[in-house]
């Protein structure tokens, strides 16, 4: 166990650096091709810190093992609203000014309930999970249309500041082969030790996908959240939490419904959807705001985290733990 325990740390870590060098090396290769800043911002940063979940997903899955990748879906979304956002908030109060970021968070609204709809009927299946993907690649066209139409927006100024301009070609290409080497062998060490330790402590993949792996491939949101917010990038940590669980939602959800098709547990819709929702609905709420005051502040942060706490206290009380 003591062997498997190190495997899960040193794939955790090996996750959040290789994801952090595969944006450095896609942003700058993206920049050297002359890309917009807010192209790069909303896509190729978006999909790159949602690349571990989407990786271990995909490995999940081929191993037969649907339900940690289920579970990694939603615990990343309830994870990043929850503990990321709310400790963000926390540490800085953030200020919403982006356009962009208010019209995206109706739309991750409505895709969370276009999944419900999909998965009520305790099943995720082949034409989910294509309805799903097609959803994820009609995302990526609007967004880029947005990119185009947005100039000008608050956010697109943040972006620019955080392309690295000082690097040449082959050191953007090299560390973008890098980080998706080392993405998707990290993914592998930890799917495998994630659910090694869940069969050990009798735990369902589901609830170790929801906890350890959900925290651990939601980390290079976290880390790149609280780097924005410390230099004002106030747009920049709120939009990354709207756009990797847009990702999750349509592309990592759907890779168990295209690559293990087959009924979910029904704890995943009586419980785990449902509290996705709830942070949600609390987010546009909070985000929206009063048209001069679209901020989340110290207290609002505290009660997001104070919320997540409450949901892996009750996961571990379902599960026996305690």
């Amino acid at each position: 166990m003591l062997v498997t325990v190190v495997a899960l740390i040193i794939g955790l870590v090996l996750l959040v650096w290789s994801a952090d060098r595969f944006v450095i090396g896609a942003s700058a290769t993206a920049n050297i091709l002359g890309i917009s800043p807010l192209v790069i911002g909303i896509l190729v940063v978006g999909i790159g810190t949602s690349a571990p979940e989407m990786l271990v997903s995909a490995i999940a899955s081929s191993d037969g093992q649907a339900g940690l990748a289920v579970g990694n879906a939603l615990g990343s979304n309830i994870t990043n609203i929850a503990l990321i956002l709310g400790l963000t908030a926390l540490l800085i109060p953030l200020n919403v000014q982006s356009k962009l970021i208010s019209r995206e968070i109706p739309l991750l609204i409505i895709v969370m309930l276009v999944g419900y709809f999909l998965m009520r009927d305790g099943d995720l299946g082949v034409m989910d999970g294509s309805i799903l993907l097609l959803g994820f690649g009609a995302v990526i066209v609007r967004q880029l249309w947005e990119a185009k139409h947005s100039s000008g927006d608050s956010i697109e100024a943040e972006f620019e500041a955080e392309i690295p301009k000082d690097m040449g070609i082959k050191a953007a290409l090299g560390w973008l082969l890098l980080g998706l080497i080392l993405l998707i062998g990290s993914a592998r060490l930890l799917v495998w030790s994630a659910v090694d330790i869940a069969h050990f402590f009798g735990l369902s993949d589901l609830i170790i996908g929801l906890t350890v792996v959900a925290i651990g491939t939601s980390l290079p949101e976290l880390a790149a959240s609280v780097a924005a917010a410390r230099k004002n990038e106030h747009d920049i940590a709120i939009g990354n939490v709207v756009g990797s669980n847009l990702f999750n939602l349509l592309g990592v959800m759907a890779i168990p419904g295209v690559l293990a098709p087959g009924p979910i547990d029904a704890a995943v819709m009586s419980r785990d959807y449902p509290v996705m929702l709830l942070l949600t609905g609390i987010f546009f709420l909070v985000a929206r705001g009063p048209s001069k005051a679209r901020r989340i502040s110290r207290l609002e942060g505290g009660g997001l985290l104070c919320i997540y706490v409450a949901y892996i206290a009750y996961l571990a009380y379902d599960a026996g733990v305690f």
